[in-house]
């Protein structure tokens, strides 16, 4: 009998337990996300342009004073690795971004599509948590091309 409880117990807690581990990954990507933003932000001000376009997994260029290299460049907490992305297209758009920052698959380090991830970062990021086809090409959360998330910085 108290197996049993032991069990009902568990398995109640298990769910809760992956939401924190959820919510947690989110705030730190978020926090990347607006950290890393204002670096690109910041460079743009001072230089008049943005750095160049890197693949995922690569530091960009002229952003060793203004961002950790070693932040930059592990796997983030969803999977993938932090991409810069200048002029690109998004999912939907019409036209190409300006400035974004991508979580992308690389060899080394796999993305995961969780879709409870991705309403996380929607809802922390934009304030919706509702995943749309809407709310996917507009704000600042969105989706690329390849379905990896994307954080805006100039539409």
């Amino acid at each position: 009998m108290v197996i049993l409880i032991i069990s009902v117990l568990a398995m109640l807690a298990v769910p809760a337990v992956q939401r924190i581990q959820r919510r947690s990954r989110t705030a730190t990507i978020c926090n990347d996300f607006r950290v890393f933003g204002a670096a690109f932000d910041t460079y743009a001000q001072e230089f008049g342009k943005w750095p160049a376009d890197s693949a995922a997994g690569v530091f960009p260029t002229g952003m060793d004073q203004r961002i950790s290299r070693t932040a930059w460049l592990r796997t983030t907490p969803m999977g993938g690795q932090y991409n810069w992305e200048y002029h690109q297209l998004a999912f939907g758009a019409s036209a190409p971004l300006q400035a974004a920052i991508a979580i992308s698959a690389t060899a080394r380090a796999p993305l995961t599509f969780d879709i409870n991830q991705l309403t996380d970062l929607e809802r922390a990021i934009d304030s919706n948590g509702v995943l749309t086809m809407t709310t996917i090409t507009t704000g600042s959360f969105r989706l690329g091309l390849s379905l990896n998330p994307f954080f805006v910085i100039a539409p």
